[in-house]
């Protein structure tokens, strides 16, 4: 008999998850709280970087076929082999991340976009955000290579495109407001949709329909006091409804519930995510400068690492903050380094030919703490030390409070650019705690029968950080494990 599935979202863990439990022959619908043209939940306001394991450029052209031999004899792609991966997110997580979840993450990955590119994804290398050209070659840094092609929006299309294609039922302007459960488990879930409810009976649901980042209350209460201020990045449609319902069933909750993925943030961005503008709103260009809060301080090391393992935490920083803000500052000698996002029209920016000028200019900011703060720090950066934003460079400073440990040069040379940044929260890291099959466990740890989950709102793979481009992956991930699993025939526990 044909075994039905629930999948709530629609972003890239549900089709995802969708698209495997078609793999396996289950009638499939998802059901989608937002209507058509706001669909695809945070996904459609990502850049599309999905962080992968691979040995060489061979395993890039088999997920990158049009990969020509020229692009190839111009770039580095080096290598980026599971262990270096797993290292990457142990590191960047404290080595809080559960290692079985960890593992099944990195291992699965580049399996996963292959069969995703099967499903009609089409990957491309990330040559404009991850890699500088020197001296006539493109080197790719930060473990982060690829990217699907139109971001993701173009993400949210070639899935959708696909699970159309393969049958599934999509419903819009669904929203999910409790599961179906009894002593046997989850049997479906109460939906309302053009003000009405009903039930919706299915074999298994999957949950994947984000973490509680558009919850001001959520976000106060877990995240703690002013997070009701920050900016959410992306759709206002992820107010943790997934969670809570598996929650009041019994679900095992786990993972960072005080921790989020939250960066650098245009200032006078809208509450919400705007599609139109997409991630451009983020500012993520601040290795090449230096950050100052309100007193003309700076408050973090710009060059503690990559941009790809320190952007998800700085928005925290910058939410610290007097005032909840800080400006970004350039000069000339880096300014042709600026990542796309700098030169949009929605963006808050001043220029000047001096220091001086500027420092007039930072609204908010000590004008005079400033330019002491700048004098102070170019004189400790050590210039001996070639500059190169390829590699940690060890181009630092010496003696401040806080040094910058890599890309340090002397902010002296005008015009001067600097841009003013808030906090941005894109997703919250607390959530369900599922086993290796995507199925969610009860406060005793059993599996609830019936129901899996992927995605933001599974708990316990991201704390405190993340390295840049591993959130897509761990939903398409998981949600191929959870509809795989959501399609077939339960097991019995003693199985687990």
């Amino acid at each position: 008999m044909t075994r039905t599935v629930v999948v709530v979202g629609a972003g890239n863990a549900a089709l995802c998850a969708a698209l495997a439990a078609r793999d396996q022959g289950a009638e499939v619908t998802v059901l989608e709280r937002a209507p058509k043209h706001l669909r695809g939940g945070n996904t459609a306001f990502t850049a599309g970087a999905m962080r992968v394991a691979y040995d060489g450029v061979d395993d890039l052209r088999r997920l990158m076929p049009d990969l020509s031999d020229e692009e190839v004899a111009v770039t580095d792609f080096g290598s980026y082999p599971t262990e270096a991966f797993l290292d990457d997110l142990a590191r960047v997580t404290e080595y809080r991340t559960d290692p079985e979840l960890a593992g099944i993450l990195v291992e699965q990955s580049l399996p996963t976009v292959l069969w995703m590119r099967d499903k009609g994804v089409r990957f491309v290398p990330i040559y404009g955000r991850q890699a500088f050209k020197v001296e006539g070659r493109f080197t790719f840094w930060g473990g982060l290579t690829v990217e699907v092609s139109g971001g993701g929006p173009g993400l949210v299309e070639s899935l959708t495109a696909a699970a159309e294609r393969e049958g599934v039922t999509v419903e819009y302007g669904a929203h999910v407001l409790s599961l179906l459960h009894d002593d046997d488990g989850v049997h479906g879930v109460l939906v309302r949709q053009d003000g009405r409810s009903r039930e919706v009976r299915a074999d298994a649901v999957v949950l994947a329909s984000g973490g509680f980042q558009s919850n001001t209350e959520m976000r106060t209460r877990y995240l703690g006091p002013s997070w009701d201020l920050a900016k959410v990045r992306g759709t206002m449609y992820n107010t943790g409804d997934g969670i809570t319902m598996a929650l009041a069933i019994g679900a095992s909750p786990t993972g960072n519930w005080s921790g989020c993925h939250a960066v650098g943030w245009e200032l006078n961005a809208p509450e919400f995510g705007d599609l139109a503008v997409g991630d451009l709103f983020q500012k993520h260009s601040y290795p090449w400068g230096v950050m100052v809060n309100a007193e003309g301080r700076r408050f973090v090391d710009e060059g503690a690492d990559f941009r790809n393992y320190t952007y998800a935490k700085y928005g925290r920083r910058i939410l610290e903050q007097p005032g909840h803000f800080a400006w970004q500052v350039f000069d000339a000698k880096v300014t042709h380094l600026l990542r796309d996002e700098y030169r949009i029209r929605q963006v808050t920016k001043v220029t000047a030919p001096t220091l001086e000028q500027l420092a007039t200019k930072l609204d908010g900011v000590d004008a005079d703490a400033f330019l002491g703060e700048m004098a102070a720090y170019n004189e400790a950066v050590d210039t001996a030390t070639a500059f190169n934003p390829n590699v940690k460079d060890g181009r630092a400073t010496h003696g401040l409070d806080v040094d910058k440990t890599n890309w340090a040069n002397p902010i002296d040379e005008g015009p001067f650019e600097a841009y003013a940044v808030t906090c941005g929260i894109t997703f919250t890291f607390g959530g369900l705690r599922i086993d290796p099959s995507a199925r969610v466990l009860d406060t005793d740890l059993q599996p609830i029968p019936g129901l899996y989950a992927a995605g933001e709102l599974v708990g316990g793979i991201f704390y405190f950080n993340y390295p840049g481009g591993s959130g897509l992956t761990n939903g398409s991930v998981f949600g191929r494990i959870a509809g795989t699993g959501a399609a077939t025939p339960a097991r019995r526990t003693a199985d687990v």
